[in-house]
């Protein structure tokens, strides 16, 4: 079987994704569809999260999902699974049913609706509605695809031609022609007005071919360049057929041209991306429409360890498992499908002739194709095993250190908190200046504490971003500033795309440290830059010397500073990709610049 063949029945069949936190009902519901119809594959996740990770990395043909699920309902789920792909069919089959739910189901775009029953008839009806679903959405996306052709064919089918008459030296120009000259209105010109519209330089040997094919009477072909007057330069291939009247006088000419233009730009085009090709680290790979390699490059030869005559002609499942090369066909489907992507990129394993599997990225595209007539797809590899392993080793390294500074600080809370309540019953029963400076010793541990905590924590990945207005949380967060007499002033009305938690750690981080180290009364301004946002102050500002040891972890110039706060700042900025750095502010004070940041309307 071809594999283009191949991808066509695989796209007949419909891949439900079942979202049901109740495993029992959710595998019923899945015998009884791929029962009701060997259409069907079902696969069944049981959280929202899972749903959403398996729908990004292959969309499925229809979500069925209740409405009670963990993370979200079954309506915020929906409304998630709308933003990202608008037309994916969406059925909630649920056993939470009211006039309300359905009212809002339908706002939300839900493609249908539909209680839970324990007859077969209800798995029946389910069964109809993904079917009728999936089917309408196909049939969109092929009118899509058939009004798309039909504007190609017509375009394609209306060509420049034209018909010089030899007595009258006028041209007539059919609706392509007038077209590509910007003259949809006029049907006639004068052959002068014709050879004024192409290139000063070609305008001699356009009269020297015009005169040679009415002495001659034979077909010519030439090239030359069109300038319509719009500055568009366009190139044109041209064919001059004489017609030839009773006694063999050429009587008119009568020509059809080719706007070649876009082809010599695409040939120019490959020729670069071809030098470009052989500049490339990463291994590149080119698929005929049957899924068979034409071209591999000497990286991907290297990185598979078969020679180059192995490869060409065989397809990936010679380096590739099954599962790997299904994955790989999914993801062409949906690059070919109307609303689907220019590239995608996705993880993949390789098996290389000899030694270990080889984790790798892949980014695929498909070749550039008119019609219907997929032509193939300037792919690559990447091998990511040591960047995975890395950050595998990063992630296991962060879990043992969160986990260690947990048990220190639980242990460590324990004395504290003796030490202080002994303290307190000390103080109770004598005045001493020991017994305080005891207490704030214990105070300041648990300050330490809880900053020791801070630190090992704000490394970790950000959560889920959202748009965060930054004067809003600036002003909720200076609530917590421990100044009476400090002022904020906010000059920005952006909204960012943040971790909002995150975020309220960082100001609340920088607006502590300019109380601690400006004093009471400074002012405090949050204000906006070209790629991000800033937080300065009007105090005594930062030496020279120490703007790179700030943001070390334990390192302060105040007296009661515990030296976390700003290394806090520095984790949170780079955990969100961010880039951070100190300077002076207007007033000679501090000034904290974030930029690489991402605003949102």
């Amino acid at each position: 079987m071809s594999k283009a063949r191949a991808l066509t029945e695989m796209v007949e069949m419909i891949e439900v994704l079942h979202v049901d936190d109740e495993p029992d009902f959710a595998g019923l519901t899945a015998t009884f569809l791929e029962r009701e119809d060997d259409q069907f594959t079902v696969e069944t996740v049981t959280t929202v999260d899972k749903a959403l990770e398996r729908i990004d990395d292959r969309r499925p043909d229809c979500i069925v999902s209740d409405y009670n699920v963990p993370g979200m309902n079954g309506l915020e789920f929906l409304q998630a699974v709308r933003e990202r792909y608008p037309d994916l069919p969406f059925i909630l089959f649920t056993s939470k049913g009211s006039e309300a739910i359905a009212s809002d189901a339908i706002s939300a775009g839900v493609t249908d609706y539909l209680q839970k029953g324990s007859s077969t008839e209800r798995y029946e009806l389910l069964a109809n509605r993904i079917r009728n679903g999936v089917r309408a959405q196909r049939e969109t996306q092929r009118v899509d695809r058939q009004r798309k052709l039909a504007r190609l064919t017509e375009f394609a089918g209306d060509t420049d031609g034209w018909e010089l008459d030899r007595e009258s030296g006028t041209v007539l120009l059919t609706a392509g022609s007038r077209r590509i000259i910007g003259r949809p209105d006029q049907a006639e010109i004068t052959l002068e007005e014709a050879i004024a519209l192409f290139h000063p330089e070609d305008r001699e040997d356009i009269q020297q071919t015009l005169k040679r094919a009415f002495e001659t009477g034979e077909e010519l072909h030439n090239r030359w360049r069109l300038q319509p007057g719009d500055g568009d330069e366009r190139l044109i291939d041209m064919t001059i057929t004489p017609v030839v009247e009773s006694g063999g006088k050429v009587t008119k000419l009568r020509g059809s041209g080719h706007d070649i233009t876009d082809r010599k730009e695409r040939r120019q085009e490959l020729e670069k991306h071809e030098t470009i090709i052989e500049a490339l680290t990463d291994a590149v790979y080119v698929l005929d429409e049957e899924g068979r390699f034409t071209y591999v490059s000497d990286e991907l030869i290297e990185l598979v360890g078969y020679d180059r005559e192995t490869i060409l002609g065989s397809t990936p499942s010679l380096i590739k498992d099954e599962d790997a090369v299904e994955r790989a066909e999914h993801h062409l489907g949906w690059l070919l499908s109307s609303d689907g992507p220019e590239t995608v990129k996705f993880e993949v394993t390789i098996h290389p002739c000899d030694g270990d599997p080889i984790v790798c990225e892949d980014h695929m595209g498909v070749l550039p194709y008119e019609g219907n007539e997929f032509d193939g797809s300037v792919g690559t590899l990447r091998d990511i095993s040591e960047r995975k392993e890395r950050a595998q080793k990063l992630e296991r390294q962060n879990a043992r250190l969160q986990e260690f500074v947990s048990v220190v600080s639980h242990d460590l809370r324990n004395p504290l908190n003796v030490a202080l309540g002994h303290t307190e019953l000390a103080q109770r029963e004598c005045d001493s200046e020991h017994l305080d400076t005891v207490g704030d010793s214990v105070d300041r541990c648990e300050v330490l504490v809880e900053d020791l905590l801070a630190l090992a924590r704000s490394g970790k990945a950000i959560g889920t971003t959202e748009p965060v207005t930054l004067s809003e949380l600036a002003e909720e967060c200076w609530q917590t500033t421990p100044s009476a007499d400090a002022r904020l002033a906010v000059e920005t009305d952006q909204t960012i795309s943040t971790d909002r938690s995150r975020l309220q750690q960082l100001f609340e981080n920088l607006f502590r440290n300019a109380v601690n180290h400006g004093g009471g009364e400074v002012t405090v301004t949050v204000g906006e830059i070209a790629d991000g946002f800033y937080v300065a102050d009007d105090g005594a500002g930062i030496p020279d010397g120490e703007r790179e040891d700030i943001f070390e972890a334990g390192y302060s110039t105040a007296d009661d500073g515990t030296g976390f706060g700003l290394a806090i700042v520095k984790e949170i900025v780079e955990a969100h990709g961010w880039e951070i750095r100190a300077t002076d502010s207007e007033t000679g004070g501090a000034r904290f610049e974030i930029t690489g940041v991402e605003t949102t309307e």
